[in-house]
């Protein structure tokens, strides 16, 4: 029964979507040869019969795994489009991104004290993907470790609001700000998420064709 709710997933837009695209993203983007992706800043709000068994430190942790998956899931989507030959840049492995953060004394907990700009830089890349992710079901595994014996956890109402940036490494300009908010029934992972939300942005991203 689980492997078949898990196959279902249902998104319908509940919000407004707001697409910005720097009018000069397509010529900066000629001069790009890589980009990199760090964990997106989670935000999980659960309902109050879920909160009553989970401690705050849980609660971080598995928020900070749902911004990891963001990443993740990020990454995947962009290194098919690589393997179809439909993406003009290389894409910085989330394994050495997240090594360098923190080499270089970067957490997920004091990301948001650094400029794009400055984490770009540090990574050696041409610009930088990062951003928000909100929900009230988590999907990573987790964020399943932590609440998957809770009662209610897998139920049907969900709701999940995106919004995406990539900065520009040179001087810290905004390329492209996506914000899309879901709501519906989400029985699989979060890279469908990140599928069904950039299924028409992708074609505003300079880096696709």
């Amino acid at each position: 029964m689980f492997s078949l709710i898990a196959c279902l997933f249902s998104l319908s837009v509940f919000a407004q979507t707001h697409l910005y695209e720097n009018p000069n993203f397509e010529q900066i983007a000629k001069d790009h040869k890589i980009i990199a992706i760090i964990p997106f800043e989670s935000s999980v709000t659960l309902r109050p019969k879920q909160m009553k068994n989970i401690s705050p430190e849980q609660l971080d942790r598995m928020e900070k795994s749902e911004g990891e998956s963001v990443q993740t899931g990020f990454y995947s989507w962009f290194l098919k489009r690589e393997k179809r030959g439909q993406l003009t840049v290389k894409v910085q492995d989330p394994n050495k991104t997240n090594a360098l953060l923190k080499r270089n004394g970067i957490t997920y907990e004091n990301m948001k004290d650094y400029t794009p700009e400055e984490i770009a830089k540090l990574l050696e890349v041409d610009a930088l993907v990062s951003g928000t992710f909100e929900t009230n079901k988590p999907m990573s595994e987790g964020a399943s470790i932590v609440l998957g014996a809770l009662v209610g956890f897998w139920g049907s109402t969900n709701k999940a609001v995106m919004n995406m940036y990539i900065h520009n490494a040179a001087d810290g300009d905004v390329l492209i700000n996506y914000n899309k908010a879901l709501n519906g029934t989400i029985g699989s992972s979060t890279e469908d998420l990140i599928n069904i939300l950039l299924r028409k942005a992708s074609r505003r991203i300079a880096y696709t064709n």
